[in-house]
């Protein structure tokens, strides 16, 4: 297998991009998709699970959602480019992805239109204990397992979410077994109330009123019809995300808090099993700052400002400015120096966390945000090796 994220890609299905927000972890995610669309013979999609409409516009869409768009090869063409594959978008629908599901696992049509047609389900889809998380799982794995692509990347909620993002499915069928759920529905189920529990429903029914309780009996009454599907698919994604045609990749800038969650984030995913194919470091100092001899000439600057500025005063014609030339010479050595500091704990940081994934990739800091298509590219090339 060749060397960096060419090699990388090349090996797996599935690249699920992770990290804390603000790190640039959706612009790096799209950066390796369209990146990967351009070199490989593949078919090539990114779907984003943590909704960010500026993506549509880096790609040149005008929008897309839960159904994928291909991004047009016309579009590469502008910024001079000729991809080899082809590059695919999606942004999940969490209220569409949720429809899809119950048609799809619901036991028969009076089910599923009962599910649908529920009040409950129908304003809380988008709110429900773990609807988003989970329901990207399955997602994934509709895609996924529709042999559809070559390659998937995902874009997902930010660090802390994102371990939900990984729990979902064992929560979503945990809950649907749960105690606390077969005690709230079966007197609506049963139409028999205990003496234990009526003391409990006859407070909720002046509270929420019996309307509302009878809705969320039914809801979820209907849903545990589906709980066979949703343990069956749990496994199913748990695997998927395990297997050998996954990986990890975690982005981060080398900031205090999100170098913490990426270490979090690091060591939970090695302590899972999980393949971590890369670490990209975002907005990281150049190497030039490490350099033993520029340090010399930034301490020269620092400390020899008065007589340096007097030895090019005169070829500089600066007269009664040579002052001024040696504070901003000392000022420019110092800088350095402090910039230098900084640089050296990133050093130190970035061995810290390199001990867990294959590969540790450093972005430097881009003049403006990227917002396009070449930008994308250009982020890109930095990262494929």
């Amino acid at each position: 297998m060749s060397d960096g994220l060419e090699g990388l890609c090349s090996a797996k299905e599935v690249v699920v991009s992770t990290g804390s927000g603000g790190v640039g972890k959706t612009t790096t995610a799209a950066a390796l998709a369209a990146t990967a669309a351009l070199h490989l013979d593949a078919k090539v999609l990114v779907l984003t699970v943590d909704p960010a409409k500026r993506l549509a516009s880096a790609l040149g869409l005008a929008e897309f959602g839960n159904v994928e768009t291909r991004v047009a090869p016309e579009a590469f063409a502008e910024v001079g480019r000729r991809p080899e594959g082809e590059l695919w978008a999606a942004m999940l629908d969490t209220k569409q992805s949720w429809d899809d599901l119950v048609t799809q696992h619901a036991p028969d049509a009076t089910t599923r239109d009962a599910i649908l047609a529920n009040p409950l389900y129908q304003n809380i889809t988008g709110k429900f204990v773990q609807s988003h998380d989970y329901v990207a799982m399955e997602r994934l794995y509709e895609i996924h397992s529709s042999g559809r692509y070559d390659l998937v990347v995902v874009d997902t909620p930010p660090t802390r979410n994102a371990i939900d993002f990984l729990d979902a499915p064992d929560r979503m069928a945990d809950f649907f077994s749960s105690p606390l759920l077969r005690w709230l529905i079966t007197p609506y189920r049963s139409r028999i109330v205990s003496l234990a529990s009526r003391p409990f429903y006859s407070v909720a029914d002046r509270i929420l009123g019996t309307q509302f309780l009878e809705d969320i009996a039914e809801f979820f009454v209907l849903f545990q019809t589906m709980y066979d599907g949703f343990v069956e698919r749990a496994r199913a994604v748990t695997t998927l995300l395990g297997g050998p045609q996954t990986t990890f990749l975690v982005v981060s800038t080398l900031e205090v808090a999100p170098s913490r969650e990426a270490a979090f984030f690091l060591d939970l995913l090695h302590d899972r099993g999980y393949h971590v194919g890369a670490l990209v470091l975002n907005k990281v100092l150049p190497d030039l700052l490490l350099d033993r001899g520029s340090t010399e000439v930034a301490r020269s600057l620092t400390h020899d400002a008065p007589a340096l500025a007097e030895a090019v005063a005169g070829d500089l014609d600066l007269g009664e400015d040579a002052a001024r030339l040696a504070h901003v010479l000392a000022q420019v050595g110092q800088s350095y120096l402090d910039y230098q500091i900084v640089a050296r704990r990133e050093a130190e940081q970035r061995a810290e966390l390199s001990s867990v994934p294959d590969l540790c990739l450093s972005v430097p800091a881009f003049d403006a945000d990227i917002h396009s298509l070449r930008g994308l590219l250009d982020l890109g090339a930095r990262l494929w090796g």
